[in-house]
């Protein structure tokens, strides 16, 4: 053991050399875990033992590069994927540890960002004009990383800093101290990825992120009150509120999160038998910061160490859509992540013999080595709406927690806004707002528009939501967007049985009744990129055989442009936007995720493939929808969580796909046909 360890902690690890300090959300004690280390290469080698006793067995330290698995890119810095195989179990009340802590830090801290604000704000720069404002994805998260050196004991630093946290941190998923492989981790993430109990999966989709205000200066100058000193708690909680309300109505933040409810959705359509629930949205309130977040939940049955692998990793670290999101971090950090954004990931199983997994994400967090230094990544989620100054700031907030709590004060402190000593803000800043009566009926209202297919529970035996197709075969091609998992969910509501093809896996399209060409990242113009060559072929080739066709984003880009429209790139992107538009005839409020349009100037088109019926805006010409005999297309996402009514949408375009109606749409532009079902 390391000669710092105090003694009571010393009895309490006994002759271990790797431990970890653990406090889950929720729960008034610390779960003591130690045991041996190990090393594996992927996932799926990570031990779980069949018929062992019920309780946690692996604690695995999951690091970015392992994003590899899932045929995404990035930079390989070698860190390893780290297992603690649980040997000791016990559990102490905070107190009791706390009085074992080391109470402050032995030593001081040095150091600075590896990209100076002016570096990072120009990252920012590039990312919002060469990959947002070229329709390579929604949102994309940078991250920038602290570096210093700890002086005195690392370990002893690393406890001191666990302590601190505990006593002064608040709303956190987890708060921990990790020691293991000649690293200590310590933080509170106040994010849970995936975990899974009882055949439930749950995430936790957290964006949005509010300072709390810590004293009467700042309260003075958000609110314009003059007496700073005079100010009551009654007038200061009123000042926290208007401030909240006023985050809680910010457009960019209610946006992102939305994008990231999206992108996790995803994720819960691919391991979960139904797609995911959502429930909320919720506050995440924390010392000092406060966040909106939603949770989704669905049924499942596979091994967690699959379900781990198809969740990596959270959007809210990487961005979306996630494969693209990969290559564009590569891309522009040029760098090792490490651990930032990867997960801790506790396995085990439980009474009845199935196994558990509780990961949350690896943020909020610094690392130690043995020799002192110190690691503390942090990230911004860059979206449409974004300003560099803007992302610069958001850095230095998250960083404040666990910086704070290591001691730092003079210097980087003041951009953090700690106090001279380093001390966390006031604990009670911005706390039990979430049961504020105004605060709860906004975020109410953010439902209000939302799609209820996904809201609402969905049980396994529901009857088919259009009986004159169930049975039939759809196919639906993957470009690169995972929203096609829950195209399918809808598909497959409707009555549908569902297959899903990545674009470049060569198959025959002819066996099914209907194939989805669906939503991908990238410009449709493009000649020379394979994957949009791939997709025109299958356009064309579904076209010419009157096979019917439902095209969604990228696949109706390509529809529109096969069929003579033309194309150009917005001046601003659409993404994570939700839109009233004109959908033949009654409005309708979709989810947009384009930089890309098609443009027509009528509402009919003849084409060599028979008439096409247009929804579109009238002032712009922007082709919002068409349809025709065999085939229909989208430039919004019907399946996303901002579509209103998207599955109703899909029935009403696909079933006279695969049921022709007895009029034709010269005969009918303005029939039943466009009433929803």
């Amino acid at each position: 053991m390391p000669e710092t360890l105090p003694g009571p902690l010393q009895e309490l690890l006994g002759p271990t050399i790797a431990f970890a300090l653990i406090r889950r959300e929720g729960r008034d004690q610390v779960e003591v875990f130690t045991g041996e280390t190990m090393t594996v290469p992927r996932l799926t080698d990570i031990p779980l033992r069949d018929g062992a006793p019920a309780g946690p067995q692996v604690l695995a330290l999951v690091p970015h590069r392992q994003v590899a698995e899932r045929g995404f890119d990035c930079v390989d810095d070698g860190a390893p994927l780290q297992c603690l195989q649980v040997s000791g179990y016990a559990t102490v009340a905070v107190d009791e540890l706390l009085a074992a802590l080391p109470a402050q830090p032995t030593g001081g801290i040095d150091g600075a960002f590896d990209l100076d604000d002016a570096e990072y704000a120009d990252a920012v720069r590039a990312v919002l004009r060469d990959e947002i404002g070229r329709g390579e994805g929604a949102n994309f998260v940078l991250h920038r990383t602290f570096l210093g050196t700890v002086q005195g004991s690392p370990l002893d630093a690393a406890l001191a800093a666990f302590g601190r946290l505990l006593s002064h941190e608040q709303g956190a998923y987890w708060t921990f101290c990790v020691h293991i492989g000649g690293r200590t981790f310590v933080g509170a993430t106040p994010e849970r990825h995936v975990s899974v109990a009882d055949g439930l999966v749950m995430m936790n989709p957290i964006s949005g992120t509010y300072r709390n205000r810590a004293d009467a200066a700042e309260l003075t100058n958000a609110t314009g009150l003059s007496d700073a000193a005079g100010l009551s708690d009654a007038t200061g909680r009123v000042a926290q509120r208007d401030g909240l309300l006023q985050f809680l109505a910010d457009r960019k933040e209610v946006e992102e999160l939305c994008m990231v409810l999206d992108e996790e959705l995803k994720m819960m359509a691919t391991v979960t038998d139904r797609g995911g629930q959502v429930l909320g949205p919720y506050l995440k309130e924390m010392a000092h910061l406060t966040h909106t977040e939603y949770l989704l939940v669905g049924h499942a049955a596979r091994d967690v160490r699959e379900v781990l692998r198809d969740t990596m990793f959270a959007p809210t670290v990487i961005g979306s859509p996630l494969q693209n999101a990969c290559r564009v971090i590569a891309r522009h950090e040029r760098r090792g992540r490490g651990y930032y954004g990867g997960v801790l990931a506790l396995l085990g199983t439980d009474d009845a013999g199935r196994q558990t997994l509780d990961a949350p994400i690896l943020i909020r967090t610094a690392v130690i080595d043995h020799s002192g230094e110190l690691r503390v990544p942090v990230g911004a989620t860059l979206v449409r709406h974004s300003t560099p100054d803007g992302e610069v700031a958001e850095t230095y907030t998250k960083a404040a927690g666990v910086l704070s709590a290591l001691g730092l004060g003079v210097g980087l402190g003041v951009g953090l806004g700690l106090g001279a000593d380093g001390s966390t803000m006031d604990k009670s800043a911005g706390r039990t707002l979430a049961t504020d009566p105004e605060v709860r009926a906004v975020l109410r209202r953010r439902n209000d528009t939302l799609a209820r297919f996904w809201l609402d529970a969905r049980e396994a035996d529901a009857p088919a939501g259009a009986p004159e197709i169930a049975g039939r075969s759809a196919l639906v091609i993957d470009n690169e967007d995972t929203f096609t998992g829950m195209l399918a969910h809808q598909l497959r509501s409707l009555g549908l049985t569902v297959a899903l093809r990545p674009h470049h896996e060569p198959g025959d399209l002819g066996g099914y009744d209907l194939v989805v060409a669906g939503p991908g990242p990238g410009d449709p113009t493009g000649q020379t990129d394979p994957k949009m060559q791939r997709v025109r072929h299958v356009v064309a080739e579904l076209l010419q055989r009157r096979q019917p066709l439902l095209a969604v984003c990228l696949g109706h880009q390509v529809l529109a442009s096969t069929l003579g429209l033309r194309l150009r790139r917005k001046r601003t992107p659409y993404q994570g936007l939700q839109r009233e538009i004109d959908f033949f005839g009654r409005p309708e409020r979709v989810a947009f995720y384009c930089t890309f349009t098609a443009q027509c100037g009528s509402d009919l088109l003849a084409t060599r493939y028979g008439a096409v019926q247009l929804s579109r805006d009238r002032r712009s010409g922007e082709v919002h929808a068409l349809r025709a005999a065999t085939f229909a297309g989208v430039q919004f996402h019907p399946e996303s969580v901002l579509s209103e009514h998207g599955v109703q949408l899909i029935r009403e375009l696909v079933v006279p796909l695969l049921v022709p109606p007895r009029f034709t749409l010269e005969e009918g532009a303005a029939t039943s046909s466009a009433r929803r079902p």
